[in-house]
């Protein structure tokens, strides 16, 4: 097969995380930019990234790229690029675009622009079609334009990668599966160590963990607009289910628990968790953080407690801070890992975090604060 280009995107700060993941599946990088991977690989790399990517937000599929300061400039490069190779003859495919410090500014004109060029490209395969009814699979195609440099790109995931498909119900202010997933491989925590969520929510953090313990592909639950596409093999795909499949260790053993003050929400997780396959893997408890104790495993306790910019008051964030400093007292083979937009949580807590990153839950800036506890002793052969 061929080598093509694809761009993973992400949220800001887990550039570096999808970078390690598509190392892992075997692809080439080329670059790594401010929310964006791209990387080279053949035809099948659409699928398995689709698939296996944890922390992304799409797999765009890279048509090219060139420097346009005219209109011109833009349609007779964007003309010359293989949309033929992708796009059917009743493709339906719309143009989204954007500009950043560039002459061309007007976006609704770039879009109409890049439209026409692609039109114009297609009937030079399809020479007997005067009209395209778009009445097929779906090309969402983007053209985005920084310091003069056009990007034109075919989303091949269609809905974001952080829906899994397992959510069916939800609570108030979810974490996104994606920043769950990040989380959780900036860590420290192995799946032969305890888990603790004990703000679980719909159970975002203890499914993925679920998901990564089991090496179950995140993708596995859900379609992708590439399915569609007739120029993308029917086999490939199947291929790419069927390694994923078999990949999965249906026979490691986790130690993963989750509880919520919130009954309703211990239900929800619950059947997330049944959608996502994994709800032998997760033990599930109502209970209030006032009666969470750990012992002295090499445990790791991950939280998205209650921020006070979307739910929960001023006084009952210090009331958790101060429950979470009473559950880490005198325990340092523990290690903590939680996020929030609240700055004075070191403050509040009386320990400055070993590592602090910035990250983006939705809208929301974060710091994802890191408390490393003891290594575990090693493991003898």
């Amino acid at each position: 097969m061929s080598q093509i280009e694809l761009i993973a995107t992400s949220t800001f700060g887990l550039e570096s995380i999808i970078k390690d993941e598509v190392i892992k599946l075997g692809y080439e990088i080329v670059s790594v930019e401010d929310g964006k991977v791209t990387y080279k690989g053949d035809e099948s790399a659409i699928a398995v990234s689709n698939l296996w990517l944890r922390s992304a937000d799409r797999v765009l599929l890279k048509i090219g790229e060139f420097n346009a300061t005219t209109f011109n400039d833009l349609f007779e490069e964007t003309k010359a690029l293989p949309w033929d190779e992708w796009i059917d003859v009743d493709g339906k495919f719309v143009v989204n675009g954007k500009s950043v410090k560039s002459a061309l500014f007007s976006i609704s004109d770039c879009q109409s622009i890049v439209e026409k060029a692609i039109i114009e490209k297609l009937k030079t395969k399809y020479e007997d079609v005067t009209w395209f009814s778009k009445s097929g699979a779906r090309y969402r195609v983007q053209v985005s334009i920084l310091k003069d440099i056009a990007t034109l790109t075919i989303d091949t995931s269609g809905d974001a990668l952080h829906k899994r498909g397992y959510r069916q119900h939800s609570v108030e202010a979810p974490l996104k599966e994606t920043l769950a997933a990040a989380m959780l491989q900036l860590s420290y925590w192995t799946p032969d160590r305890v888990l603790q969520d004990p703000f679980c929510g719909s159970g975002t953090i203890p499914i993925e963990a679920a998901l990564i313990g089991r090496n179950i592909a995140p993708g596995l639950n859900r379609s992708f607009d590439f399915e569609q596409w007739p120029c993308i093999s029917k086999q490939l795909w199947k291929t790419a289910r069927t390694n994923a499949f078999k990949a999965i260790d249906y026979n490691r053993d986790l130690l993963i628990y989750a509880s919520d003050i919130d009954a309703e929400a211990i239900e929800t997780a619950k059947n997330n968790a049944i959608e996502a396959g994994v709800d032998d893997c997760i033990v599930f408890e109502t209970r209030p953080i006032s009666a969470i104790t750990v012992d002295d495993c090499h445990g790791v306790l991950m939280a998205n407690p209650p921020y006070g910019k979307r739910i929960g008051e001023s006084y009952e964030l210090i009331s958790i801070y101060k429950e979470i400093r009473r559950i880490f007292r005198n325990k340092p083979t523990w290690s903590l890992y939680l996020i929030t937009s609240d700055e004075r949580f070191e403050e509040t807590l009386g320990k400055k975090a070993n590592k602090t990153r910035k990250l983006y839950n939705g809208r929301i800036k974060v710091n994802y604060y890191q408390y490393f506890g003891q290594r575990p002793p090693k493991k003898k052969s």
